[in-house]
């Protein structure tokens, strides 16, 4: 398939596959319609032929060179299935574009510090999990660990301590190396219903960009646990705008992964 896209990735030779799909044809027709000399022409239905796309025939004293189908049609399949695959993942960009416009309105807003406090959010999950299931993949480590942080990211600290007190963090870095860390403290913990905490986001020389206040709330459905995250603002930095603009889409897909979590493991009693 390299051999191929290779073999294709040259405009002259793509016109050459063109012309040779209407008919087989000589190195001097293919010259003639090209505007290539006829050396040039040569060269390139050799790298052609290399790649599997053109077969040679030699007529009398005459060489007609035809294309093969066969690896067009095996590329054809390849980039239809890359077309559904992206196709399937559409909201992965769309969550992008969603970031890059919000970053863009956050940054007309944020003229000085403070700007974003006493901003609220409110996210509503129905999960298809017991409420102490749920609990624990909110203060259990390893579960917490499993759906909080982005995808792809490497993750030092990832805790929220169920005790008033108690610690709550979130440190890990990107594929670059860049760090992104937040501090904080739980103020409520009561099992397996209620847990609220503040979590402070630092920038890289550890100062706070802003604060989050996190209310959880998990109420009892048949079949299931309502989720109620809200989220309160406070000590908005200028240099917050990134931060800030992401909470909507980023909590809103974490939670989904939450979601997805509790839907790939097992109820334990």
């Amino acid at each position: 398939m390299d051999a191929i896209a290779s073999a294709l990735a040259d405009g002259a030779r793509w016109r050459i596959v063109e012309l040779l799909a209407e008919r087989p044809r000589s190195v001097g027709e293919l010259a003639d319609s090209t505007g290539l000399r006829q050396p040039q022409t040569t060269k390139h239905l050799q790298t052609l032929a290399r790649a599997g796309l053109v077969t040679v025939f030699p007529l009398g004293q005459r060489r007609v060179y035809a294309v093969e189908s066969a690896p067009l049609q095996e590329l054809a399949s390849r980039l239809t299935d890359l077309v559904a695959t992206i196709s399937a993942h559409a909201g992965e960009r769309d969550a992008v574009e969603r970031y890059r416009a919000a970053i863009a309105a956050e940054s007309l807003a944020a003229q000085r510090d403070r700007w974003a406090d006493g901003r609220s959010f409110t996210f509503v999950r129905v999960l298809a999990a017991s409420r102490d299931r749920v609990w624990q993949h909110w203060t259990d480590p390893e579960l917490l660990e499993s759906w909080w942080a982005p995808p792809a990211m490497t993750i030092t600290d990832c805790v929220v301590e169920p005790k008033k007190g108690g610690r709550a963090a979130l440190d890990y870095r990107d594929a670059e190396g860049r760090r992104y860390r937040s501090e904080g403290r739980v103020r409520v913990a009561k099992r397996p219903g209620h847990l609220e905490f503040d979590l402070s986001v630092l920038d890289t020389a550890g100062a706070v960009s802003f604060t989050g206040h996190y209310d959880l709330t998990l109420d009892e459905r048949p079949g299931g646990t309502r989720l109620t995250l809200d989220l309160t603002i406070t000590e908005t930095t200028v240099e917050a705008v990134p931060y800030i603009a992401g909470i909507e889409t980023g909590w809103g897909r974490v939670l989904d992964n939450l979601a997805n979590a509790l839907h790939d493991s097992k109820e334990q009693p």
